[in-house]
């Protein structure tokens, strides 16, 4: 009994250091595990340049082992720091941790599979979580809210806008033909797309005044076009309440976000 009571102290305060951003220890902890995160970064971007990987190729191959061996022990302890282990490692960051580490071991398993490493900067979006301020939390699930409730409107203003493009770019395709460049539909498309967004890389351009004045036309729409889904994320960010969110992260399965005078996890139950 006292053996389980003494598990259950330590489990306790590593959750703390861990999953919590309100104890000295967890600001502490957070700050080693940025820095940590922002060097295994530099490393990855630095070995990707040929040059500094010829003359410090070994250097940066160690660091990123022992930065491969860090981010495992971390991984190892949050598993350990909560109740239900599973939940969090089904979460979205427990998916990115896994990601993290598993590339530089792959690695020597499957040495010819080089584009695997890219995904060792997956890492960084840790940077979001470490940062456990009230503002940040608060903002960030405002913002969550608001494009969640902005999903249907996007996804018709989406679909509406792939319906004028395969317009246009028909109408492009018949009007200039393959003779200016414009072969197929689909690469008409592409055009109309391009045009529409005001990228206008200029690879493909209209030669016929009927052409062009159809282009101007889908320029000064794209202006227009590119406005609404900012408006609409703002107006539901508008509607938004932000209420006040706490730094607490649920000892059983590791949910955050919680309100500040919760007292059990809106996930799983459990006593905060």
């Amino acid at each position: 009994m006292n053996h389980n009571k003494s598990r259950l102290a330590w489990q306790k305060k590593l959750h703390e250091i861990i999953f919590e951003a309100d104890t000295a220890a967890g600001k502490l902890f957070d700050i080693f595990l940025i820095l940590t995160i922002l060097l295994s970064v530099v490393a990855v971007m630095l070995d990707s340049v040929k040059s500094i990987n010829g003359y410090y190729g070994n250097i940066l191959y160690t660091a990123e082992w022992i930065f491969t061996i860090l981010f495992t022990i971390e991984y190892f302890l949050r598993i350990t720091a909560i109740s239900k282990p599973w939940g969090y490692m089904r979460s979205f960051y427990g998916v990115v941790d896994l990601l993290a580490v598993l590339p530089t071991y792959l690695g020597v398993i499957f040495p010819g599979i080089h584009f695997l490493l890219v995904i060792r900067l997956l890492r960084v979006l840790r940077i979001f979580r470490v940062l456990k301020l009230i503002q940040y939390i608060s903002e960030a699930k405002m913002l969550r809210q608001a494009l969640r409730a902005s999903g249907r409107k996007i996804t018709i203003f989406i679909f509406t806008v792939l319906t004028l493009v395969t317009i246009m770019g028909s109408l492009m395709y018949v009007i200039e033909g393959e003779a200016n460049g414009f072969t197929s539909i689909p690469l008409s498309i592409y055009w109309a797309i391009v045009t529409l967004t005001t990228v206008g890389y200029g690879d493909i351009s209209p030669m016929t005044g009927l052409g062009q004045m159809l282009a101007a036309i889908i320029m000064i729409c794209g202006y227009g076009i590119i406005a609404v889904p900012t408006g609409i994320v703002t107006v539901e960010m508008n509607r938004l309440a932000v209420k006040k969110i706490s730094t607490q992260s649920c000892p059983e399965c590791s949910a955050e976000g919680h309100d500040y005078d919760a007292k059990f996890c809106k996930i799983c139950g459990a006593k905060l």
